[in-house]
């Protein structure tokens, strides 16, 4: 498997979220101004893209957000080795934490990836979302 980070959204990050994200689970708003200000992580295997996520300073450290892996690759621990790779970044550019918006449906998947929830569930386009964030080392 190999990682891409772009500094500007890729056609090949734009694919798969627009299959995950518009296609599957029905968003309507999944680019935004965020994406401008982001670097774009990209997993190809065999030179298909897979998964991806994005990458932004915040105030705490940085957020990885629009993570998403193509449905024919999940179960094979991708969104792990994405987030895994994404923190990788994270710590290379002096960030000490990281943080994402988890639909609450895939929480305990990031609990396993070291994530804490914090505060109350709240609504993206009407699918329930948790604050998490965990500490790099």
């Amino acid at each position: 498997m190999k990682f891409i980070i772009y500094g500007y959204l890729p056609y090949e990050a734009k694919l798969i979220r627009e299959e995950v994200f518009c296609a599957e689970q029905g968003f309507i708003n999944e680019f935004d101004e965020t994406d401008t200000i982001s670097s774009h992580l990209v997993a190809f295997e065999n030179g298909v893209p897979i998964a991806t996520c994005r990458i932004y300073p915040n105030e705490n450290g940085y957020c990885i957000g629009r993570i998403a892996v193509i449905k024919a690759y999940r179960g094979k621990k991708i969104g792990a080795r994405i987030i895994e790779e994404a923190e990788n970044y994270i710590r290379g550019q002096g960030g000490k934490q990281v943080s994402l918006s988890a639909q609450t449906r895939v929480e305990e998947f990031y609990r396993k990836q070291g994530y804490s929830s914090f505060g109350a569930v709240y609504l993206d386009e009407d699918c329930p979302h948790i604050k998490m964030i965990k500490k790099l080392n």
